[in-house]
């Protein structure tokens, strides 16, 4: 039997299992729901999210899903980092591509200055932060995680220029124990954690 058969007998439009499932066939849950809500109001104040959760658990969709919602606010930027386990010479070259400015990799003081003039300024035309969304970000390196804090934060830390969701799995919760990322653990300012579907809900499903 082949595919488009299989699907029409369960009455699916979708292969349910396939990894490049179309957005209107992924299923935003309420907790999907209400975090990319919250989410968007700190667009407005700025800081880091969190999504967690073991392997297959969703928390990639959640990210497509929080990435189209975002996406379709008007005046905020979305970059996406798409090497998050980058040294710091590739991490500030890549934050260069995903926010349009041209950075040298070389020079990390104009590079840090660069990047914040640009949120500075994009925050002052719209009133929105700019937002970066990392996923699988346990594989980030503790240097870069202090790295993206001090970036993100200005004026003693009274002013953040950048929304920030990390996303990634249990070891992301354990590195955020090392002693150099406590600072970075305590400015999470809403979560979401993912956990298996229960028979009930694959059942209404």
């Amino acid at each position: 039997m082949n595919t488009k058969k299989l699907l029409g007998l369960y009455g699916l439009k979708w292969n349910p299992f396939s990894p490049d499932l179309p957005m209107e066939g992924l299923l935003a849950t309420a907790a999907i729901e209400d975090f990319a809500w919250r989410v968007e109001n700190l667009t407005h104040d700025g800081g880091f999210a969190l999504i967690t959760g073991d392997p297959g658990t969703g928390k990639s969709v959640a990210l497509r899903i929080l990435s189209r919602r975002l996406g379709a606010l008007p005046d905020v930027a979305v970059g996406v980092l798409t090497r998050p386990q980058s040294r710091i010479a590739d991490f500030y070259r890549e934050l260069g591509e995903v926010f349009s400015v041209h950075l040298s990799p070389h020079n990390r003081w104009g590079a840090f200055k660069v990047l914040r003039e640009r949120w500075k300024a994009h925050l002052e035309s719209s009133l929105l932060r700019p937002v970066l969304l990392v996923d699988e970000a346990q594989e980030m390196v503790p240097r870069v995680l202090s790295e993206l804090r001090l970036l993100a934060s200005a004026n003693f830390d009274s002013t953040c220029y950048l929304t920030v969701v990390l996303c990634g799995d249990g070891r992301l919760l354990e590195l955020f124990r090392n002693a150099d990322l406590m600072p970075l653990g305590s400015r999470i300012r809403t979560r979401l954690v993912l956990d298996y579907a229960s028979r009930d809900q694959l059942r209404e499903l």
